[in-house]
């Protein structure tokens, strides 16, 4: 038995040409009948750092009946030197999230993945209470169960009040001990009935893991770091994935 939630989460590499550079996390969402693959905006293109990734791959499970078999995915990000990622904007500027359609065709054979959709976002009347126990799903410094290429989450608590952009800025806050590697990965919430869910999903989509929060003023020798986190609120999705 392997909880559906596992089963929306994927490991992302990133190549320049046959050079592996970087790995994060991603997740699955579906609207209609595309499906796109989701993570951070910097884990695609990162000018400070000089990251600049031609292609991803994602891991992809082929076997229902023997969940340890798996192959990689190649994406390409550029088609004739234009981008094929979508990423958002918003008032405060850029947002750090980034969606690249897949080619449902051109997946192998017998893939097997769970994917979130529109209606596992927040309606914006839902009230979701500070301090609730929600979950980050990812791989950790590449941390993962290797046997059956699934992540692992983390437990974290709503940190700042959600719905309010904390800051001005498009996400919220969580409080949670995270690493690299788990940039782009889904932050989620248990639906409160405990049914069933959409589509046999019973998780709502809160966010977009990113990074971690730091203060420029925080003394490295006498202070320790903060253990909060950016998640951008997984709304933006429903803009970066329109027709």
């Amino acid at each position: 038995m392997i909880d559906p939630l596992l089963l929306t989460t994927a490991p992302i590499f990133t190549f320049e040409q046959q050079r592996r550079l970087t790995n994060a996390s991603g997740f699955f969402f579906e609207r209609g009948s595309r499906l796109f693959v989701v993570t951070s905006r910097h884990v695609m293109i990162d000018r400070p750092s000089r990251h600049f990734p031609d292609r991803i791959e994602i891991e992809l499970h082929v076997d229902s009946e023997n969940i340890a078999r798996s192959t990689g995915f190649s994406i390409p990000l550029y088609r004739q030197g234009r981008s094929l990622w979508r990423q958002g904007m918003d008032s405060a500027g850029e947002i750090d999230v980034a969606v690249i359609e897949i080619e449902r065709g051109a997946l192998p054979q017998g893939t097997v993945y769970r994917a979130f959709n529109p209606e596992h976002l927040c309606k914006p009347d839902e009230h979701v209470e500070v301090g609730s126990s929600i979950l980050i799903v990812g791989f950790p410094l590449g941390f993962h169960d290797t046997l059956h290429h699934l992540p692992v989450v983390r437990q974290a608590g709503l940190a700042s009040s959600f719905g309010l952009r904390f800051q001005g800025e498009g996400y919220f806050l969580t409080d949670a001990r995270t690493h690299r590697g788990g940039s782009g990965g889904p932050v989620v919430i248990r639906v409160k009935d405990k049914t069933e869910g959409v589509d046999g999903l019973p998780w709502q989509l809160l966010g977009v893991h990113s990074a971690r929060l730091d203060v420029g003023t925080r003394d490295r020798q006498l202070d320790e770091a903060l253990g909060l986190n950016c998640a951008w609120y997984a709304d933006i999705l429903l803009k970066l994935t329109e027709a």
